[in-house]
């Protein structure tokens, strides 16, 4: 698929608390001036592309907000976090500048009538290109609202749109209609009055039952999750929207009455909407994604035509991670039909365990307006619906895939002849990277829809990573779907890492791509494929270089084995001016997140590129080479299960070999120093750095953010673990660190946010773990960093970690003996 350029910055900014050993201190800290440095780098801008491919919007990205922007109020209620003063989501992102490129002449302009102390939190372009809608998150003292406002591109001018506040808890608030003369909004209800205000006074005992059916269901760990009826009533207020249409003049008028609305889509004819409104009862074990759900199309005055689906609460599903709801799912508009519907409907009840009829997993379906004559059957596939592109009559490509088995296919169907038979393009592994075909390129039609790129003789276009032993190489091919025949238009090639970032002509000849090399930033060029080769590449950007105090800093791509014989690749950064020779080895940090493979081969290939920009980031270890850290990134930590073995069976021999492997291959190249080597990583990188403590003296300490150390409290499964902990007890037990904790000799620093949202990384998790450490007589040290969620976003937050971890490594491993 095409790839979008519209994406804001998410992780804006990150928290912390006290960096004693104790409870009797406390307070932000912050890090030496070159890490701080680090933090406050200057950003480069999001960017959005026009329907027509001739303008950019482009978003200034802001510095990292502050904590008092984190730590607004926030409602915790059935798995989401919301903003009581806007009616909102509390976790967004924003820009604070918008301004307009044009793709021909490089020039930017400025748009007059910006509100004050701009708040940018979504935009969309009308299918036409006459006008750019975004959201504005205006705050006011203690009151807020989300204002719906347009940029009228000719005139190079914004202005409100909307008199009544966006609810924005669900979903962004706003959609164009397909002829661009209006948006279908999302308002906050006139009024609705005040949130209901609990009494104080239980309601009754809260009540759950489970009734002995004999279904196995898998149940994940939650956070937010509602706790009685008060929390109900607070949820059912935050999410009630009304429908309104807003012409481009401001002119409004309501469709239907306030509703629990989820999520609305207007035909691709503008004559329909699909709707999703949350249905009770409620959960108060599942979040609002496992709600009930009535779907139904309703005509542009908001009247129901047809009930699509009443979908009930699903409090968990069948084992394994092929599972599947029962009912249907995915349903969505028919991009190059004017008003029909497809989804895809599990023919095994959702469970991957069950035998199913002529080994057939799931139907897709398709049912066209006005909705008379019964549903028609799309595909019959013998695995999970994974997508469809849509692109004509005769021509869709529809993906099915099997987690089990990593097995992925492609087929071509022809929506409008269904006697044809489906013909497949691409069968194979989806973690072999090495031959990905790509993905099909899509691009917006003339209502605004996502369709095929399909050129003369029915070819499309793939875009794709470009996998290969020696790095990545993005690559265009262009390929005929009725020969199969392949003509390879671009590809990537050293000593500069370039990657599409959109297709600006039918024919894929004219391409705006992203440029970099290890000592320049990435900046968006225009290449025409059309022109001799040393004339193709146009500047459209020059973003310079964000830290350039460490723009000399050596990066390679290394490769190593492992005992058992299995190719494990890092990225090695040094320092600059640094010469192992000459100065001898280093200390060093190295971050990394195991991953599981069904295949050796797939586990052995290459990943990432010499030739990417030597980023340099607060978030990852590449910051610590600023004082005068080696690290070693994203170094291979492979599980690998062939066959019929599962990966976690042998979790911790494959974890620990390629810990070995790691420490070996940078102590023969000199550059470390085998007894000064500290282990860190993210969330489940932080589960592996408890266990690499817990099972090995190769590393003085740990640094664990996020993370999680006790898999009995993630029962039913975690990260690609399909099996409960009563099916495979034993293998929960050996990879839970805390079980181990008292093997950790060396010094482990946890870190995480107070309020982790993320299902299975409770904070608790890391409580728990310090207290065995500490209680077990171990070197640990626990920060909590208030107001933050899985990922850190303040500014004092981000400081503050980098404060703790480098007076971690400083203690425990840069004077380190051996």
């Amino acid at each position: 698929m095409n790839k979008p350029l519209s994406v804001l910055p998410l992780n804006l900014g990150l928290m912390a608390a006290s960096p004693q050993a104790g409870a009797q201190q406390g307070g932000y800290r912050l890090p030496p001036a070159a890490l701080q440095d680090i933090v406050d780098a200057a950003r480069a801008p999001a960017l959005s592309l026009s329907p027509q491919r001739n303008l950019v919007a482009v978003i200034q990205t802001p510095p990292l907000p502050g904590i008092a922007e984190v730590a607004q109020p926030e409602l915790k209620l059935a798995g989401l976090r919301i903003n009581p003063r806007t009616c909102s989501s509390s976790r967004f992102s924003f820009g604070t500048d918008l301004a307009l490129l044009d793709v021909a002449t490089r020039k930017e302009s400025r748009i007059r009538g910006l509100p004050r102390s701009l708040r940018l939190s979504d935009l969309s372009w009308s299918p036409d290109q006459r006008y750019l809608a975004f959201s504005h998150v205006a705050l006011q003292g203690e009151h807020g609202a989300v204002e719906l406002w347009v940029v009228d591109i000719e005139e190079r001018k914004a202005r409100k749109l909307s008199p009544q506040p966006l609810s924005t808890v669900l979903t962004r608030g706003f959609n164009w209609l397909p002829d661009s003369s209006a948006l279908l909004v999302h308002w906050r209800p006139a009024g609705i009055g005040k949130p209901p205000a609990s009494s104080g006074v239980p309601f009754g005992p809260i009540e759950q039952d489970s009734t002995s059916d004999g279904h196995v269901r898998q149940l994940r760990t939650y956070q937010d999750l509602l706790k009685n009826e008060d929390d109900a009533r607070l949820f059912e207020y935050y999410i009630t929207v009304q429908m309104a249409l807003v012409d481009v003049h401001g002119k409004t008028r309501l469709v239907g009455a306030p509703g629990p609305f989820s999520r609305t889509s207007i035909a691709p004819s503008g004559e329909y909407i699909l709707t999703q409104s949350m249905t009770r009862p409620y959960s108060y074990i599942v979040p609002v994604s496992s709600f009930g759900e009535r779907l139904e199309v309703r005509d542009m005055h908001g009247e129901v035509v047809h009930t699509v689906a009443n979908l009930p609460l699903e409090e968990g599903l069948p084992p394994g991670n092929d599972a599947v709801s029962e009912g249907v799912r995915h349903v969505a508009w028919r991009a190059d039909a004017p008003a029909s519907l497809a989804w895809a409907e599990a023919q095994d009840g959702g469970d991957p365990a069950r035998e199913v009829i002529d080994g057939i997993r799931d139907l897709v379906m398709l049912h066209a307006a006005p909705f008379r004559e019964p549903p028609l059957v799309l595909a019959r596939l013998t695995m999970r619906y994974a997508g469809i592109a849509w692109g004509r009559d005769d021509v869709a490509l529809i993906n099915e895939r099997w987690h089990k088995t990593r097995d992925y296919k492609q087929w071509m169907i022809a929506p409008g002849h269904l006697s044809r038979p489906p013909e497949l393009i691409h069968a194979g592994s989806y973690e072999d990277r090495y031959n990905s075909p790509g993905s099909p390129v899509l691009r917006a039609d003339l209502n605004g829809f996502p369709r095929l790129l399909i050129g003369p003789g029915t070819t499309v276009l793939l875009d794709g990573a470009g996998a290969t032993p020696e790095g990545d190489r993005p690559f265009i091919d262009r390929l005929s779907l009725t020969t199969r025949q392949k003509e390879r238009l671009f590809q990537s090639a050293a000593p500069y890492f370039e990657n599409v970032a959109a297709i600006l002509s039918d024919d894929g000849t004219l391409l705006l791509t992203t440029r970099e090399s290890p000592t320049e930033r990435p900046n968006y060029y225009l290449r025409d494929l059309n022109k001799p080769e040393g004339e193709q590449l146009t500047a459209l950007t020059h973003y310079p270089h964000p830290t350039p105090q460490l723009r000399d800093v050596y990066k390679e791509q290394i490769r190593y084995r492992r005992a058992d014989g299995v190719e494990l690749t890092a990225t090695l950064m040094l320092p600059p001016g640094y010469d192992a020779a000459r100065d001898g080895p280093l200390p060093m940090l190295m971050w990394a997140y195991p991953q599981e493979f069904k295949s050796v081969g797939a586990a052995s290939q290459n990943t990432g590129s010499p030739y990417r920009f030597n980023a340099v980031s607060y978030w990852g270890p590449a910051a610590f080479l600023a004082m005068g850290y080696a690290v070693l990134d994203n170094p291979s930590f492979p599980i690998v299960g062939t066959g019929d073995d599962e990966p976690n069976d042998t979790y911790l021999p494959q974890l620990v070999a390629s810990a070995e492997a790691a420490v070996e291959e940078v102590v023969r190249r000199g550059v470390a120093d085998r007894h000064r080597i500290a282990i860190g990583g993210h969330s489940y990188g932080a589960f592996m750095t408890g266990n690499l403590l817990a099972h090995t003296r190769l590393f003085r300490a740990g640094i664990a953010r996020s993370g999680a150390y006790n898999r009995t409290l993630t029962p039913f499964g975690f990260q690609s673990e399909e099996r409960p902990y009563w099916q495979a007890p034993a293998v929960y037990q050996a990879m839970s660190p805390f079980n181990n904790a008292d093997k950790i000799k060396d010094a482990m620093l946890l870190i995480h946010g107070a309020e982790d949202s993320n299902s299975g990384t409770f904070p608790l998790q890391s409580e728990r773990m310090f207290q065995a450490i500490k209680g077990l007589g171990g070197t640990a040290r626990l920060v909590m960093l208030p107001n933050e969620s899985h990922a850190y976003r303040a500014r004092e937050s981000i400081m503050h970690m980098l404060y703790e971890t480098n007076a971690w490594l400083e203690k425990y491993v840069r004077h380190a003996s051996a």
